[in-house]
């Protein structure tokens, strides 16, 4: 295990049923997943929060800070409609080829990007090629973390000990708020070692610049960690079927069957895939809201200071440290859907209060709004990686549960940004900002309750058949 391992596409599958992993490896696993999503948020979270503070003024120069803030949060968006094309890629490959060598290249991607931008040019220096080429490294990032998120949540709950898939997926799921505080304290040390005048020339850029950090994490997860046992197990058993096939079908030597786990899913799960995204996407949304929306609120609309607010939200983070495996741990023994269900229902019902308590412009109340939210967010972000790789099986696995969370991405974390601007510019108030969340937890819970009734009809069937298979003659 501590060798270098060669990926599944370059040799043969198992003959036969491949060994449950060892402790030892079930933990380096779940660690190298944990660290590659961390790094991963954090390169792209880093963007969010520059889009909050920096990044218009310096892209997207305009007589108007509302437009120039639009435009930043906007590109911001771009990274999220790029995420849906990382995941059908990724799926589509790492479904065929595995896990592993598809988090590798979403890594190295996010790094090369990442790093790229901190040393963009700005309008100033080369005009409109500047936001080009911002919006363009914003793509390359949308692909990466589309493409990376199905890796690392896989490399987790296929490696997990029975009974502990919600626990191990959370340990991914964690990667999100880790991401949140360590770009938060990017940003904190830069401000503190800078003055205005050096922060918005120089030191925004310096946080981007541990992009690089990334390749050496891609390198070693390359190197040192082996493929899923359950991909591989799935392997095993399609090659079999393959070969069936083709013995049946009477094909030529060398002549290949083929399966597309993307035409696949789309043919039969697309119902599935929607559902999934729909039980989200209240979740990204409100998530994306309280960590770049209520940042520009909070500094620009009700004139906040910039590191205090900053603050608050690195110490709501650090709470989602134990609350996303709390709530993945409960799910294990409660079952996903009731967990998950409630954090539906919490942000539904906190949405007024949250942005009540935040336009008092009291730091303690802006936490104590944010901190109830992260709550319900965690509730149900714990289960959700878990809850996702249940909803298809091991040979579609990554494509399902891709396109399912980069569809919730899309629909709710990407816009949610700028439809706070948007609409607090167009009635306000932020109770409009209340209702978009409204609106997207009553999605969510018909989403979870078709989800729910599928998988009691599914429940019903399998007790029903065990009997007559029990019943029939050996």
């Amino acid at each position: 295990m501590d060798t270098a391992s060669s990926d599944s596409a370059a040799s043969p599958p198992p003959s036969g049923p491949v060994q449950p992993p060892a402790r030892s490896s079930r933990r380096k696993v779940a660690a190298a997943a944990a660290a590659a999503s961390a790094v991963e948020w954090y390169d792209y979270f880093i963007f969010g929060i520059a889009a909050a503070l920096v990044l218009g003024g310096k892209f997207f120069p305009s007589s108007s800070p509302v437009a120039e803030v639009l435009a930043a949060f906007a590109t911001f968006a771009v990274g999220f409609l790029a995420r849906p094309v990382g995941g059908i890629i990724a799926g589509q490959l790492g479904d065929k080829r595995g896990r592993k060598p598809m988090l590798v290249l979403a890594l190295t991607i996010m790094g090369l990007a990442t790093t790229a931008i901190a040393f963009l040019p700005t309008y100033d220096q080369i005009g409109v090629a500047a936001p080009i080429a911002l919006v363009l490294l914003r793509v390359l990032q949308g692909v990466a973390v589309g493409a990376q998120w199905g890796g690392a949540m896989l490399m987790a709950t296929e490696y997990a000990p029975e009974g502990k898939r919600g626990l191990y997926g959370s340990l991914v799921q964690m990667g999100v708020p880790i991401g949140v505080v360590t770009a938060n304290v990017a940003f904190l040390l830069t401000e503190a070692a800078t003055d205005d005048a050096a922060f918005g020339s120089w030191g925004w850029r310096v946080p981007f610049g541990v992009g690089v950090l990334v390749l050496l994490l891609a390198w070693y997860i390359h190197t040192r960690v082996e493929e899923t046992p359950e991909f591989r197990e799935a392997e095993r058993a399609l090659a079999e079927r393959e070969r069936a096939e083709r013995e049946k079908k009477n094909l030529a030597k060398g002549e290949e069957t083929t399966r597309s786990p993307l035409r696949t899913v789309l043919k039969h799960h697309l119902s599935t895939v929607l559902l999934a995204g729909g039980s989200f996407a209240v979740n990204t949304a409100t998530f994306y809201i309280i960590i770049t929306g209520v940042l520009d609120y909070t500094t620009r609309d009700l004139h906040m200071e910039r590191s205090s607010v900053l603050m608050v939200s690195l110490l709501v983070s650090l709470t989602q440290l134990v609350l996303i495996p709390g709530a993945a741990a409960l799910s294990d023994r409660m079952g996903r859907l009731p967990v998950y269900t409630a954090g539906a229902i919490g942000l539904l019902l906190w949405a007024v209060p949250m942005f009540l308590l935040i336009d008092t412009k009291s730091l303690w109340l802006l936490g104590l709004g944010t901190f109830v939210t992260s709550c319900f967010l965690s509730i149900m972000y714990g289960p959700q990686a878990a809850l996702f790789a249940e909803l298809f099986t091991a040979e579609m696995r990554y494509t399902g549960a891709s396109l399912g969370y980069q569809f919730a991405a899309v629909v709710g974390g990407g816009l949610a940004p700028f439809m706070m601007v948007l609409l607090l510019e167009v009635s306000g108030t932020s109770m409009a900002v209340s209702g978009y969340i409204i609106f997207l937890a009553v999605i969510a819970l018909g989403s979870i309750y078709v989800l729910a009734k599928r998988a009691r009809e599914r429940e019903s069937a399998q007790a029903q058949a065990q009997p007559e298979a029990e019943a029939e003659p050996a």
